[in-house]
C-alpha cells in the first residue's frame, strides 16, 4: 500500500517572513551584481548601463587588466594576504589559549580577569596609547605593527569560551589523568571538539584582518607596504584615477580617453572583495554543526 506523504503546513507568518527575506536579499544582491556586471562590460557601453542590469554588456576584461597592471595593486594584495594569514593565525591561537584558560574550573581570579577584559572592551584606551606603544617598540613602518596589535578580541573570546564550555569536562579530566598537558588537551581534544567555534572565529578574524585599513594607514607610511584597503580608498573614495590608469603599456591614448572611471572603480572593489566571497562558502557549513560533531561515540 502506497504511503501518502504528508505536506507540512506553512503559516501565513512564515510566508510573509520568507517574502520579506527574499526582498532583502534582492535589495542586497542587485547593486552587487550590477557592480560586477558593469566592471566586466566594455567601457564604450558600461557608462550607459542601468542600475538594475545584472549581466555584462559587451563582455570585456579591460578594467581588470588596467587595475592589475597598476604597480601598487599586486604588492598591496600580497600585503593584505600576509596580514590576513599571519594575523588570523595569531588571533585564533591566542584567543583559543585564553578561552581555554578562562574556562578551567580551578582558575584563580577568573571573575576579576573577566571583569578587566570586559572593561577594556567597553572603554578602549584609544589609538594614542596604542600608537605610542608601537612607536616605542620600534614597529613603525612594519606590517608586524598591524599584525601584533589586537591579538585578542574580547567579544570573540567570549564566543570561543561558550564553545569550549560545551566540551565535556570528563574528557579533559581523563586526558589529564593520562598525562596530557594543557597544550596537548587544548589542541588535541578541546579545539577539535569545538571545531565549529574555531572555524567561526577564524572567519570573523579573517574578515577583520582583510578589511584592515585604519592601522595600515597609521603605522605604515610607505605605499609599497600598504594593504589593499588603503589602495582601494585611494582609487575609489579619493578618486585617484590618474594613478590607477597611468599604465601606458596596455592602452593607447584613444582607449584611455574612453575609459569608464566608475566601472574601473567597481573592478577595484570586486578584486578587494572577491577573496572573502570565495572563502566564505568553505566555512559556511560549520555554522550549523554542533560542538561534538565527530567526537567520541558512546
Amino acid at each position: 500500500m502506497r504511503k501518502i506523504k504528508k505536506f507540512k503546513k506553512i503559516s501565513i507568518g512564515q510566508v510573509l517572513l520568507s517574502l520579506i527575506m527574499i526582498a532583502f536579499t534582492i535589495t542586497i544582491l542587485t547593486p552587487v551584481l550590477n557592480m560586477v556586471a558593469r566592471s566586466f562590460s566594455d567601457p564604450s557601453v558600461s557608462a550607459g548601463m542601468s542600475g538594475l542590469q545584472l549581466w555584462p554588456e559587451v563582455f570585456n576584461t579591460i578594467n581588470y587588466k588596467i587595475v592589475l597592471s597598476n604597480a601598487y595593486v599586486i604588492p598591496a594584495f600580497l600585503n593584505s594576504v600576509f596580514v590576513t594569514i599571519a594575523g588570523a593565525i595569531l588571533n585564533v591561537v591566542m584567543t583559543s589559549m585564553a578561552a581555554y584558560a578562562l574556562t578551567r574550573p580551578g582558575l584563580v581570579g577568573k571573575r576579576l580577569i573577566m571583569a578587566f577584559l570586559i572593561i577594556m572592551m567597553l572603554f578602549d584606551p584609544g589609538l594614542v596609547a596604542e600608537y605610542l606603544v608601537v612607536k616605542e617598540v620600534g614597529l613603525m613602518g612594519s606590517l608586524w605593527a598591524i599584525i601584533l596589535v589586537s591579538a585578542v578580541n574580547v567579544y570573540y573570546l567570549v564566543i570561543m569560551m561558550r564553545y569550549f564550555n560545551e566540551v565535556p569536562q570528563a574528557l579533559i579530566e581523563a586526558a589529564y589523568m593520562d598525562g596530557a598537558g594543557h597544550l596537548r588537551i587544548l589542541f588535541s581534544i578541546v579545539a577539535p571538539l569545538a571545531k565549529a567555534g574555531v572555524v567561526t572565529i577564524t572567519m570573523f578574524y579573517t574578515v577583520l584582518r582583510w578589511n584592515e585599513y585604519l592601522r595600515s594607514g597609521l603605522y605604515v607610511s610607505s605605499i609599497n607596504k600598504s594593504t589593499l584597503q588603503v589602495i582601494l580608498r585611494k582609487f575609489v573614495v579619493e578618486g585617484d584615477t590618474a594613478n590607477l590608469i597611468g599604465q601606458q603599456n596596455i592602452m593607447n591614448y584613444n582607449e584611455l580617453a574612453q575609459v569608464d572611471y566608475t566601472a574601473l572603480q567597481y573592478a577595484t572593489i570586486v578584486i578587494a572583495v572577491a577573496p572573502l566571497l570565495l572563502i566564505y562558502p568553505l566555512v559556511l557549513t560549520y555554522y550549523q554543526k554542533g560542538v561534538l560533531t565527530g567526537g567520541v561515540k558512546g
